[in-house]
């Protein structure tokens, strides 16, 4: 008998409908097993996954590379019309601990462009007229404004492999910066 049979057993007291509550409470027995049996499954399928995504990931960006520059190879096409190759790939981002860091180089660099700036100000009930007023104003009315800057993960990238492929010296570490080469498999 589950937790939850014994739980529901001992909290019912026996009436006319005895069975019928023991035929339902039966079924969301069943139904709490395979809910649980289910999430389970689910949870094993997900690790299972992520393994998979890691084998591919070194295969692809490590063992395949490194297996095609030991012959020479940057391109192959094999018999079945599939063609392998090799691409760099860039990868970066900005760590919430570089965050200033990053920004101060971007604007000292000229490229302060990529960075979004938000400014946003949450008001309550019935105070629709002062937010139509402008952010000049919200200081002196005694609102707090807070005010996010980012600059998307795809604009980083871009900026990351323009900038390196034009040799200009980029802070890798500013940037958590990471070249790699990666194969690519079209099938013919």
């Amino acid at each position: 008998m589950s937790d939850i049979e014994k739980l529901w057993e001992e909290d019912s007291t026996p009436d006319i409908n005895t069975n019928l509550k023991n035929d339902a409470l039966k079924e969301v027995s069943f139904w709490a097993k395979e809910q649980l049996r289910v999430q389970e499954e689910v949870t094993q399928q997900e690790e299972v996954l992520a393994d998979l995504k890691k084998e591919f990931k070194d295969i692809s960006e490590q063992k395949l590379p490194d297996a095609m520059r030991e012959c020479n190879l940057a391109e192959i096409k094999l018999s079945d019309g599939s063609k392998i190759s090799v691409q760099q790939f860039y990868s970066a981002r900005i760590g919430k601990e570089r965050e200033e860091e990053a920004f101060s180089w971007l604007k000292d660099n000229g490229h302060e462009d990529i960075i979004k700036n938000v400014v946003s100000l949450q008001f309550g009930r019935g105070e629709d007229d002062s937010a139509d007023g402008l952010l000049k104003n919200l200081t002196s009315q005694g609102y707090a404004p807070s005010n996010k800057r980012w600059v998307e993960p795809m604009t980083l990238k871009a900026f990351v492999k323009e900038q390196a492929e034009n040799g200009t010296d980029l802070p890798f570490e500013t940037f958590n910066v990471f070249i790699g080469q990666k194969t690519k498999i079209t099938k013919g």
